[in-house]
């Protein structure tokens, strides 16, 4: 069964990838729910957390919206997957916690998270095709072989690359001087870049160019994935002010920064909307994955109205398909806004509609 749901959804993404084919409403439905089925039967800790909520193999969810999400911190309680995870070919490690353990990903195979990563690439970083000099201020997969964001990069510098990629992180260090290096040869021999960064790490470099007195004029089709990233940290600024920073001394237009938005804990990527007309707060997914706001006893919430956000991801076929998140947001349709950390504040269950959206 497993092998046949993976080839069915490597179709559906080579499909979206290909020719933009979308999943309807009700093909979204019936393969969700029959995703659940497997899950239920193969993923027991999952399976008994599901069954307390009411949902079992003999009474599945009526439909996506009421498929029980896990939380994404169970990642770090227990072992969340449909196979032996000694045949993992793929794991991800999630963050420590206090305690000092993370949790892990397993995937059997990395087929369907390379397809699905690089679909959504593709669409929403690459639109134009182009091939870029890839800057990578994010974890380097040859030192932290398990995290899923370096993963992702390594995969994108090698297939859509120019071959001169680069990586900047060493543990916690950031190798500003050879990234500013680099990119003064990128400038001049004129090849676009892609810098690959998280918020804070790109703060960070925008603070060193400030202190060196450092400006770029990058390349024509250059850009930048903002990968967000404060958690945890003593600093922090809007996203607002980071591009206001970013912009002039990286020589770009707004336009050209992206921001994507995804987690250890899933398959696949939401990122800033292709036809937003310039509003970021909107981001788009590719048509496997999904999303609701939902309220503390975790009944879906209309849209526009603000709520812990719930993805629901068909590619996560190995682990848990529904996974609740500690982040707020409100959801428009197929795409969602972001409004931060869960800190159990008031805020969840406000309405956010289209009027104060554009003005925030």
């Amino acid at each position: 069964m497993s092998l046949a749901l993976e080839r069915e959804l490597l179709e559906i993404i080579s499909a979206w990838h290909r020719d933009r084919t979308e999943l309807s409403d009700e093909a979204f439905d019936d393969l969700a729910l029959r995703i659940l089925s497997y899950q239920l039967e193969t993923n027991e800790p999952y399976a008994r957390y599901c069954a307390a909520l009411g949902v079992t193999p003999r009474r599945l969810a009526p439909s996506w919206t009421a498929i029980p999400p896990v939380p994404a911190g169970a990642y770090k309680e227990a072992t969340l997957a449909t196979f032996d995870v000694a045949a993992a070919e793929l794991t991800f490690e999630t963050s420590g916690t206090t305690r000092g353990t993370g949790g892990r990903h397993y995937m059997l195979r990395p087929a369907l998270y390379d397809a699905a990563l690089l679909a959504g690439f593709d669409r929403f970083m690459l639109p134009d095709e182009a091939q870029l000099r890839y800057f990578n201020l994010v974890p380097d997969p040859r030192e932290r072989s398990q995290s899923s964001l370096g993963y992702m990069m390594a995969r994108v510098s090698e297939a859509r690359g120019d071959s001169r990629s680069g990586w900047y992180l060493r543990g916690e260090e950031l190798l500003v001087a050879d990234f500013f290096s680099d990119l003064a040869e990128a400038t001049s021999a004129a090849a676009p870049v892609c810098i690959a960064a998280t918020a804070f790490a790109l703060l960070h470099v925008l603070d060193e160019a400030h202190e060196r007195g450092l400006r770029f004029q990058l390349p024509a089709g250059s850009r930048i994935m903002e990968t967000g990233g404060f958690k945890g940290r003593t600093r922090v600024v809007s996203r607002e002010e980071l591009y206001a920073r970013a912009c002039p001394t990286f020589g770009i237009a707004e336009r050209a920064i992206i921001a994507e938005y995804g987690m250890t804990e899933l398959t696949s990527q939401w990122y800033d909307a292709e036809d937003n007309g310039g509003d970021r707060r909107l981001k788009a997914a590719p048509t496997w994955l999904r999303a609701r706001a939902i309220g503390p006893d975790g009944a879906a919430f209309p849209g526009g109205v603000v709520g812990a956000l719930a993805h629901v991801d068909l590619a996560n076929l190995w682990s848990c398909l529904a996974v609740q998140t500690e982040d707020l947001g409100a959801c428009f349709g197929r795409r969602i806004v972001l409004l931060g950390r869960d800190t159990g504040a008031a805020l969840r269950g406000c309405s956010l509609d289209a009027e104060s959206l554009q003005a925030r």
